[in-house]
């Protein structure tokens, strides 16, 4: 039995619906396809190889998203309501396979071939010359530490944590290593030289993210996480946690130094200042 023509829905409402879904497909597009939210230029290789995969990965789903989109305003339009009689469908499983199937492959393919990007600062050994910092975190500061001449860390100690004293990390005042430690609230590293931090947190899950490094990591208590580095270009770069850490989150950030060989030792001489 028809649907009464009275009774049919509106031709005007489905092309609307389908008109809509063209403009925010091209809309979309045209604000990628124009960089007006574009990142900073990466200053390291490996933030370079991260902007490739990104790019690889944005036309991949930029092809599924135009092509599904557009097929979600034909079917809009196509399958409008105009006074036909419904009928029920239990789809097509051969269909359901191949699509499930080839997101399977895409999603794990994207996966391999980004792994370089990933396991490159995190699971490739630093250079035995590389610089040491370490990173300690907690609620809203980020302190870095630098062996001093001795080239050693001293030893923490928990007990002996008072910010309020000069002493955020707790540095072992019996440890002779630990004397000529320099703690600073901002990294200050050399050119084209690697740079191995050792993340942690005092307290709650923090985040070190560097925009142009491409480089974010998880600060968690109880461990330390290494990951390396070669900055390639002089200049100052914000540091930020992106983890939600707080009610101080917003206001917890610093700086990345990345100076000259001869400026960095002058920062060492000075003993941070």
């Amino acid at each position: 039995m028809r649907i009464r023509k009275s009774e049919s829905g509106s031709a005007a409402s489905a092309a609307l619906l389908a008109l809509l879904q063209v403009i925010m497909v091209v809309v979309t597009v045209y604000i990628f396809a124009a960089k007006l939210y574009s990142p900073p230029a990466p200053i390291t290789d490996i933030g370079r190889a991260v902007d490739e995969q990104y790019s690889l990965t944005l036309w991949v789903t930029a092809v599924v998203f135009v092509l599904s989109q557009l097929g979600i305003a034909y079917a809009v339009w196509r399958f409008r309501d105009h006074g036909q009689r419904a009928h029920f469908s239990r789809g097509n499983n051969t269909m359901e396979f191949i699509w499930t199937t080839a997101t399977i492959i895409l999603f794990l393919g994207l996966g391999i071939l980004g792994r370089r990007a990933w396991a490159e600062v995190r699971f490739t050994p630093p250079a035995a010359d590389a610089v040491q910092v370490e990173v300690t975190e907690n609620q809203f500061v980020f302190n870095f530490r630098y062996p001093g001449p001795d080239g050693k860390f001293g030893r923490l100690d928990a007990k002996q944590i008072s910010a309020s004293t000069g002493n955020p990390l707790g540095i072992d005042s019996n440890d002779p290593a630990g004397k000529d430690d320099i703690v600073v609230p901002t990294l200050t590293v050399p050119v084209n030289r690697q740079v191995e931090l050792h993340v942690t947190s005092q307290d709650v899950i923090h985040n070190i993210f560097v925009r142009e490094l491409r480089l974010q990591q998880d600060a968690v208590p109880g461990l330390v996480v290494p990951i390396h580095f070669t900055a390639e270009k002089i200049g100052q770069y914000e540091i930020v946690c992106t983890q939600l850490c707080g009610l101080g989150h917003s206001r917890m950030h610093s700086y990345l130094n990345v100076v000259s060989d001869a400026d960095y030792q002058a920062f060492l001489k000075s003993g941070g200042q």
